[in-house]
């Protein structure tokens, strides 16, 4: 897992040899399942000296109100209520590593030394050999993850990871506060786009929300990252300066 971490390190450097282009699909959707909300958001992912650029390129989708659903096309994004979340992307100042929150997995150095790591077997992914690997807090009162991790067994990259919350919300904050997260977790899928470069390729969540009493909703999110292209230090400034104009 050492050697898992030193390459989470390394690889955000090879990765900032492409571009590509993400798009992301969001659902608000009532207890009863109703349709509130959904979002089709398009980015170009551009590489940055300390991170990823979020280049907004495309966002639509509908909404519902007044027992209608009524599309949009662009920005800016109706609001409906604050019952209902707005779950707009910011991207102004929009500068991620790899479009994923890293605290999601416990995969890189600092994150690691609060996990204990289980090898569960060897198996094979993608068509090359992977180890399967179970964690969890090592401290069972901290609030983390639990899930598991394919690593690829030849360049120590992660394949795919499924995680999970380690632990309800304190029933204090649940029963007095009326306020709960439900399932929250995440599956992240890599893939091999050159020798030891992975980028996240799939992404996927789902779970429930319930707040203060008033809301209760479930939230799914999935995404993809396509189109990878190698680029270059010139190429990829004039790509800036051309979309500024």
């Amino acid at each position: 897992m050492k050697r898992v971490a030193e390459n989470q390190d390394r690889a955000q450097a090879a990765r900032n040899q492409f571009v590509y282009q993400q798009k992301t699909h969001r659902t608000l959707r009532r207890k009863d399942g109703k349709l509130l909300r959904e979002e089709f958001w398009t980015f170009d992912m551009i590489p940055k000296a300390q991170g990823t650029e979020k280049k907004f390129v495309s966002v639509k989708g509908r909404y519902l109100k007044n027992g209608q659903y009524l599309p949009f096309d662009g920005k800016p994004v109706p609001e409906v209520s604050i019952l209902n979340v707005t779950l707009d992307d910011n991207d102004g100042d929009a500068t991620t590593r790899d479009a994923i929150d890293r605290d999601l997995f416990p995969l890189t150095t600092e994150e690691q030394k609060k996990y204990t790591f289980e090898l569960i077997a060897e198996t094979k992914i993608q068509e090359r050999p992977a180890y399967q690997i179970r964690f969890h807090p090592t401290n069972p009162h901290d609030f983390g993850w639990t899930g598991e991790a394919l690593i690829d067994k030849q360049e120590f990259q992660p394949v795919r990871v499924y995680t999970q919350l380690s632990r309800k919300l304190p029933i204090a904050v649940r029963t007095v506060l009326g306020t709960n997260v439900s399932g929250l977790g995440c599956n992240i899928q890599y893939k091999r786009v050159d020798e030891n470069i992975w980028f996240p390729f799939t992404y996927g969540t789902e779970f429930g929300l319930h707040l203060l009493f008033l809301m209760d909703r479930t939230i799914t999110e999935s995404m993809e990252n396509t189109d990878f292209r190698r680029t270059t230090a010139n190429s990829q400034i004039k790509y800036d300066l051309e979309k500024d104009k």
